[in-house]
C-alpha cells in the first residue's frame, strides 16, 4: 500500500462546530451525571423534600447537556476560525493518508 501526504488546507468552520457541539454532548451528558447525584444528594440531605431534590439533579442534568452543546459548537468555531486565519503563517496540517487497494 502507498501513502500519499495531503495539505489541510481550510477548516469548515460549521463542521467543526458541529463536530464540537457532539464532543460537548458527550461531555455534558458525563458531567450531567455527575452533577445530578451530587446536587440531588445535597439538595436532600439539607432537609428538603426528596421531589426537591430529584428536581434539582434534573435541571443540573439538562442544564450540563445544553451547556456543553453551546460551549462545544462555540469552541468548535473558534478553533477552525483560528486555524483558517493562522494559515498564512504556518501553512497548514500534512496528512499522509494509505490509500487501500
Amino acid at each position: 500500500m502507498t501513502t500519499t501526504a495531503y495539505l489541510v488546507k481550510k477548516l469548515g468552520i460549521m463542521s467543526v462546530a458541529k463536530f464540537g457541539a457532539i464532543i460537548g454532548l458527550i461531555e455534558g451528558i458525563i458531567m450531567g451525571l455527575v452533577l445530578a447525584i451530587v446536587g440531588g444528594a445535597a439538595a436532600a440531605s439539607m432537609g428538603e423534600s426528596m421531589g426537591l431534590g430529584a428536581a434539582t439533579g434534573i435541571g443540573m442534568f439538562i442544564g450540563s447537556v445544553i451547556m456543553g452543546v453551546i460551549f462545544g459548537f462555540i469552541a468548535g468555531a473558534v478553533v477552525a476560525f483560528i486555524y483558517n486565519f493562522a494559515l498564512n503563517t504556518m501553512g497548514g496540517i500534512e496528512v499522509d493518508l494509505e490509500v487501500k487497494q
